[in-house]
């Protein structure tokens, strides 16, 4: 299972406390991230994580061109609704993406527990 991970500042501790409750599912996945989330998952969560350009920096495009050739089956993007982001238009592109290639997109804490949940109960770790 490939699965990119992606936080705005203000949610970067919310991706952290998220991986550290499903670490041993996350472990067994191969993972990507954008600069810094990845950087504080490794560090503070002690993931395996390929670490990409920081969104601001072409992370979030980065990780759209693998979704787009079929190399990401789920997002999680903890996005911050309430502070403007100057790569907004990667955000949305990467979102949509996520929806024209039916790719799992979870965007907020709550989503994100659901969505991995239900990835343990349909037994989609594959070490």
């Amino acid at each position: 299972m490939k699965i990119a991970l992606i936080a705005h500042d203000h949610k970067k501790d919310d991706i952290v406390l998220l991986a550290r409750e499903f670490t041993p599912f996350l472990s067994a996945c191969q993972l990507m991230a954008t600069g810094t989330t990845g950087r504080r998952l490794h560090d503070e969560a002690g993931l395996t994580v390929e670490c990409l350009l920081s969104g601001p920096f072409g992370g979030d495009l980065q990780i759209g061109a693998r979704l787009a050739v079929g190399d990401v089956d789920v997002v999680v993007f903890l996005r911050d609704p309430m502070t403007a982001q100057p790569h907004e238009p990667d955000i949305n592109a990467l979102v949509r993406a996520c929806d024209v290639h039916n790719v799992p997109c979870a965007t907020n804490l709550a989503g994100a527990r659901i969505l991995l949940r239900g990835l343990i109960l349909q037994g989609c770790v594959h070490p």
